[in-house]
């Protein structure tokens, strides 16, 4: 097994290649320096404190069901978080009031703060 890293638009990836059938001879690379995404420009910036509402996965942001600034309750549903196409509904982890931290349509990657609840 190899492993390389591989760039794909800025972003970077890790990969492990297996090797199939006769090796012509060991090469040896440098690893590549660890890049660091820049994050969407769809998140605003977290200000609020608060409990943080994190993404799970990465996935689209379908819908936003409650509107920024409004009070929710623990286990509501807050927004539907779409991956591998299904809709995943995100919930509230405490009573408070909502901020909301991305916009309907936006991409985002695990441990992405959706939203924060104070």
């Amino acid at each position: 097994m190899r492993n390389f890293v591989v760039t794909i638009d800025g972003k970077s990836y890790s990969v492990g290649v297996e090797e199939v059938g006769e090796s012509v001879g060991e090469q040896v690379y440098a690893p590549a320096p660890s890049v660091e995404a820049p994050k969407p420009a769809t998140q605003k910036a977290v200000t609020a404190n608060g409990e943080k509402v994190l993404s799970p996965f990465p996935g689209l942001i379908k819908n936003i069901l409650v509107a920024d600034g409004a009070s929710v309750k623990k286990d509501q549903p807050i927004i539907v978080l779409e991956a591998m196409k299904m809709d995943n509904e995100i919930t509230a982890p405490c009573d408070g009031k909502v901020t909301l931290n991305v916009a309907k349509g936006a991409n985002v990657e695990t441990n992405a703060v959706l939203a924060v609840i104070g």
